[in-house]
C-alpha cells in the first residue's frame, strides 16, 4: 500500500502540474529543470509520510499539497477530490435518482424546504416544513445535509427507509420511498407576478438550462407576457454553452455574447447569438447581487451591452475565468484556468484577486464606494459603451444600471428564520383559521396571535417580542413571510413567492423600471434599422 500511494503521489503532482499538456493518458516531455524539482517534492513527500511525528497518510499529503500548489495560480482553479469531483458532474447532469425534496438544515434539522411535484416524495404527501428525524434508522441531526442528501439518493427503483417528524402528529411517520428520476430543474420559478409581467428565476446553468428557459418564456408569453423580469441573483453559473442557449434567447441575432481570451491572440475565441430559439421581443429587466457570477455574468452582461433590457441590483461577484475541467487518475478532478471572459463592450469579467484576502471578504459597500471614487478615464473602472452608446463601468462583474440594496433582516428575525418558526406557526394556523384562497391577506390580529404563539412555544420572551417586533417594518415582514408560508402550504410554490414578491424591493423597483426599458428597447430597435453608411451606424 506504501508503494501504491508513493506512485500515486508522484503520478498526480505530475499531472496537476503539466495538465495543460495532457492528451488522454499520455503526458508530453518535460524539461530536467521539471524533473529535479518534482524530485525533490516526491523526496519530500517520503520523508513526511515516514518521519513526521503522528502517522500521515500519502493521500492526506499529496491532496493537500496540491491545493497549496494550485493556489498560487488564482482563486478559481481547483483540485477536486473524488467525491467533490463526483458531485460536481452530477450537479451538472439534467437529472438523477433520488426522493424529489429540496431540503436545509433548519434549527439542526433536516428539513424539506420544498417537494418536487410529480415526484415519489411528493405522492407520498411529504410536504415544506417536515423534518427528516432518521434515514436507515440512523438519526439526522448528525449528518451534514450534503451526507443526507447522498444518502437520500442512489440507483433507481432502489428503496429507502426514513422517518418524518410533522408538527401536530404525536409520532413520526415511517415511509418507504421508492427512488426515482428527478429532473434537475434550474428555472426554480416560472410564473406571472400580474396580468402582464412575468417573472423567471434561474438558479444555475446545468444541461437542460437553456431549454428550460426557452419553454419557460413560451409559456409566459402564452399568459400575455408582455415584459419580463429575469431573476439571476444568487446564481453562482455553471456550463458555458447554456449560458450562450440562453442569452441567444434575449440578444440581437449575430451579436457577440460573450469573448474568451487565453494566453495569446490564437486563443481568442468569440461567441455570438444565432438567432434560434423563443423570439423575446419585450422589455426585460434582470435582477443581479453579489452571489450572481461567472455564466449569469455573461449573460447579464451581454444584454446590458446590446441594450436590450436593464439591469437592477447590487454589483456582481466578478467570476471571469474559465475553467477547463480535466479528468485524473484515482477519480480526482481538475478545474484548471484556460482563459477570461470579456463582454460584448469589451469589459473583462473578472474582478481583480492580487490580494485574496479582499477578493473574497469585499462586499458591494466597497465595491461602490471605489466606484464612486473612481475619475473618468481610471484603469481601476474604466469606461465602456454599450450599442446605443451609454455608459458601462468595467473593472470587474457588472454594475447594474440601477443600484437597488435589498432590506436586510435584524438579528432575532434571522433566529426566527432560522428556527422555522414561519412555517410551523403557518400549520398551526391553517389548522385553526379558513383560507379562501391566493388572494388571502390576514388579518392585524394575525400578529398578536404570532407573537403569543413564540412565548407559548418559548422562541422568545414577552420582552423580546416587545423589543424586537414592534416597528412597522417588523410588521410587514413578519406579515410577509407567515402569509407566503400559509401560501405555499395551501396554494403551492407560485402563490408563495408572488407574496414574497411584494416585499421584494428589487422586484418593485424593476416594476417601476419597466416604462425605462421599454424606451431602451425602442432605441434599440430603430437602432437595428437604421442604415449603415460605409460601416458607420448613425446613433440618434
Amino acid at each position: 500500500m506504501r508503494k501504491t500511494w508513493r506512485i500515486a503521489a508522484t503520478v498526480l503532482f505530475l499531472i496537476a502540474l503539466i495538465v495543460g499538456a495532457t492528451v488522454g493518458d499520455r503526458l508530453l516531455a518535460v524539461s530536467n529543470e521539471a524533473r529535479d524539482h518534482i524530485r525533490v517534492y516526491t523526496e519530500l513527500v517520503q520523508v513526511a509520510h515516514e518521519r513526521y511525528g503522528a502517522e500521515v497518510e500519502y493521500k492526506q499529503l499529496v491532496f493537500a499539497s496540491i491545493q497549496g500548489l494550485l493556489r498560487t495560480l488564482d482563486p478559481h482553479t481547483s483540485f477536486l477530490g473524488p467525491r467533490a469531483y463526483t458531485g460536481m458532474r452530477e450537479k451538472q447532469q439534467s437529472s438523477f435518482f433520488g426522493l424529489g425534496i429540496l431540503v436545509s438544515s433548519r434549527n439542526g434539522m433536516l428539513t424539506v424546504v420544498n417537494p418536487i411535484e410529480g415526484t415519489p416524495a411528493a405522492r407520498l404527501g411529504i410536504r415544506a416544513g417536515d423534518v427528516i428525524s432518521s434515514i436507515e434508522g440512523e438519526p439526522t441531526e448528525t449528518m451534514t445535509v450534503d451526507e443526507a442528501v447522498s444518502r437520500l439518493k442512489g440507483p433507481k427503483d432502489t428503496q429507502v427507509n426514513i422517518e418524518i417528524s410533522r408538527r401536530g402528529l404525536p409520532k413520526p411517520l415511517k415511509m418507504t420511498v421508492t427512488r426515482a428520476e428527478i429532473p434537475q430543474t434550474t428555472v426554480r420559478y416560472s410564473h406571472m407576478l400580474d396580468d402582464k409581467t412575468g417573472y423567471i428565476w434561474l438558479t444555475d446553468f446545468n444541461r437542460s438550462s437553456g431549454q428550460e428557459m426557452e419553454d419557460a418564456i413560451r409559456d409566459l408569453k402564452d399568459q400575455g407576457m408582455v415584459q419580463l423580469i429575469f431573476d439571476l441573483r444568487n446564481n453562482g453559473g455553471g456550463l458555458l454553452d447554456q449560458a450562450i442557449e440562453i442569452a441567444d434567447l434575449l440578444v440581437p441575432r449575430n451579436t457577440l455574447i460573450v469573448e474568451t481570451r487565453g494566453r495569446d491572440q490564437r486563443e481568442i475565441q468569440p461567441f455570438s447569438a444565432s438567432g434560434v430559439g423563443a423570439d423575446l421581443d419585450l422589455p426585460v429587466i434582470v435582477l443581479v447581487n453579489r452571489g450572481t457570477a461567472s455564466a449569469s455574468e455573461i449573460v447579464s452582461g451581454a444584454i446590458q451591452d446590446h441594450d436590450m433590457g436593464l439591469v437592477v441590483g447590487t454589483p456582481t461577484w466578478g467570476k471571469g475565468l474559465v475553467q477547463t475541467v480535466y479528468t485524473l487518475s484515482y477519480g480526482a478532478g481538475l478545474a484548471l484556468t484556460t482563459a477570461k471572459y470579456y463582454t460584448p463592450s469589451g469589459r473583462l469579467i473578472q474582478r481583480d484577486y492580487s490580494d485574496y484576502y479582499d477578493y473574497v471578504t469585499a462586499d458591494t459597500s466597497d465595491f461602490l464606494a471605489d466606484l464612486e471614487s473612481t475619475e473618468n478615464g481610471s484603469t481601476t473602472h474604466p469606461i465602456f459603451f454599450t450599442d446605443l452608446g451609454r455608459e458601462v463601468r468595467g473593472g470587474g462583474g457588472i454594475t447594474p444600471d440601477y443600484i437597488v440594496e435589498p432590506d436586510t433582516l435584524n438579528t432575532f428575525e434571522q433566529f426566527l428564520l432560522a428556527r422555522n418558526a414561519f412555517v410551523n406557526f403557518a400549520v398551526d394556523y391553517i389548522a385553526s383559521h379558513e383560507i379562501p384562497g391566493p388572494q388571502w391577506r390576514p388579518e392585524p390580529e394575525m400578529l398578536d396571535e404570532f407573537e403569543r404563539w413564540l412565548i407559548e412555544e418559548e422562541l422568545a420572551t414577552a420582552e423580546e417580542v416587545s423589543e424586537h417586533l414592534g416597528e412597522a417594518e417588523s410588521h410587514r415582514y413578519l406579515e410577509t413571510m407567515i402569509r407566503s408560508e400559509v401560501l405555499h402550504s395551501e396554494f403551492g410554490r407560485a402563490d408563495q413567492h408572488r407574496a414574497i414578491a411584494e416585499a421584494d424591493k428589487m422586484i418593485q423597483e424593476a416594476l417601476r423600471l419597466f416604462d425605462r426599458a421599454g424606451e431602451l428597447r425602442a432605441q434599440r430597435e430603430r437602432l437595428d434599422h437604421t442604415p449603415k453608411v460605409e460601416g458607420i451606424i448613425a446613433l440618434e
